[in-house]
């Protein structure tokens, strides 16, 4: 049964790219300030996708204020488990079209990797899905339900009503979250920790309205200078976070060198590192603050004048274990002690999502475990991620007995989020031949 669900996947390698490229080619940015049209364009296209895998009752959908989603399912034995098969059709931004190579949205493939925004993350979870189902055919071992949420890179801002409204429709005993990725290209990889997140805006203001630099520079700050220290408060002098109270510890180092770390993210030369603590630790279980944003007066705009008003997006990665409530009130604590000079500072709380900490026993681990062993050639291994999915701690409150397992064809080079995002081609094959044996087990078990 291995070798023909193997060798049905490989004879469909050529429909598995097609597929790909097609959603590809959709911009279905869900960000503010994009068409929604082509989420929704996408999300039709989804649609037609799995009804043409054989998926029954395919439908969008549909929340007020929301991108749609797209549900499809397809029944097996009597008495089987339900298994629920998630990714997400929408995509971020590109970003200056200066930084990729060839078009964003126009796929093109080079040394076995397909390149475009959406390849890795998440349009090859869709495809991946798909693969493995076909591959299965007609002797589906276990009721399936496939749900493509077209709102995760927005933070699934309406995943909870979702579930709410159709919590019966997604109910499962097991949750596979294709949205995750591989240590190293072929090597297979379950996910089993996520940080959490939570996030602000902090504005300060020093005057009533801007003034002239020379006739007043000197006296009063301006707000950009009280800006930037405040901001930089938030690390210590090697890096580390400096707000007190949070969650941090050590964990599996792995084997994550610093030439490899440098590799995936192209440090300009001479960066140093910062924080302390092992490489894995730092990505996984140690908190991390990035500034994402700072609004003020552009360059180009710049007179000589003492700016009044400045702005910047702050955001906190959190460990597993640490309480996001606790974590934004020391965030914000901190910001407003660090406010110098008697200034304004207004702090506004943004998102906050909980960190997991998955438990990996159980029969559909043994299943998948036993599918990656099969599709890769090669052990699995546990990995931690430093990157948030909201979907999972959302389906966990709602599902408290469904298993969730988090896999994913992307690795450390695809650059997701950024230009030139790109997937393995063979890592899609392999991850759809494991999940069909991982489904077949998990049938018989």
């Amino acid at each position: 049964m291995d070798a023909q669900l193997t060798a049905s996947v490989k004879q469909d390698s050529t429909r598995i790219r097609d597929e790909l490229e097609r959603l590809i080619r959709v911009p279905s940015v869900s960000a503010p300030g994009y068409p929604s049209g082509e989420v929704r364009r996408s999300a039709e296209l989804v649609a037609s996708l799995l009804s043409d895998s054989g998926l029954e009752n395919v439908r969008l959908l549909e929340i007020e204020g929301a991108h749609p989603a797209v549900y499809g399912e397809k029944r097996g034995p009597d008495g089987a488990p339900t298994v629920l098969l998630y990714a997400h059709h929408d995509v971020q931004p590109p970003g200056p079209a200066a930084d990729w190579e060839t078009a964003p949205f126009e796929p093109f493939e080079r040394d076995g990797r397909l390149y475009g925004r959406g390849s890795a993350d998440d349009k090859a979870g869709i495809v991946l899905h798909l693969a493995s189902l076909r591959a299965l055919g007609d002797d589906l071992p276990v009721h399936v339900k496939v749900f493509i949420e077209g709102e995760e890179e927005i933070g699934s801002a309406h995943l909870v009503d979702f579930l709410n409204e159709y919590t019966e429709l997604l109910s499962s005993d097991a949750i596979v979250i294709g949205d995750a990725g591989n240590w190293r290209v072929g090597t297979p990889t379950l996910t089993t920790s996520l940080r959490g997140l939570v996030d602000c805006t902090v504005t300060i203001r020093t005057l009533r309205y801007a003034v002239h630099s020379g006739s007043f520079g000197g006296t009063y700050p301006d707000a950009n200078s009280a800006l930037v220290r405040v901001l930089a408060s938030l690390h210590d002098d090697d890096g580390s976070v400096a707000v007190n109270g949070l969650v941090k510890y050590e964990t599996d180092p792995l084997d994550l060198t610093e030439d490899e770390l440098a590799e995936h993210m192209l440090p300009v030369d001479g960066l140093e590192l910062v924080g302390r603590g092992g490489l894995t630790s730092r990505l996984w279980t140690h908190p991390s603050i990035s500034v994402l944003a700072i609004d003020s007066v552009p360059i180009h705009e710049a007179i000589n004048q003492l700016v009044p008003e400045a702005s910047a997006k702050v955001s906190l990665r959190i460990a597993p274990g640490q309480d996001p409530s606790q974590a934004m009130a020391a965030l914000i604590s901190h910001l407003e002690a660090a406010v110098p000079w008697g200034a304004e500072a207004t702090i506004v709380p943004g998102a906050m999502g909980y960190a997991i900490d998955l438990e990996t026993e159980g029969n559909a681990y043994d299943a998948y475990r036993d599918g990656m062993r099969v599709g890769y050639g090669a052990e699995p291994i546990e990995s931690g991620m430093g990157g948030s999915i909201p979907f999972v701690a959302a389906f966990g409150e709602i599902y408290p007995d469904a298993a969730v397992l988090l896999i994913g064809v992307a690795d450390p080079t695809s650059r997701y989020h950024g230009p030139n995002e790109s997937v393995e081609l063979a890592d899609i094959t392999s991850a759809a031949v494991a999940q069909a044996v991982a489904l077949t087990r998990l049938g018989r078990s």
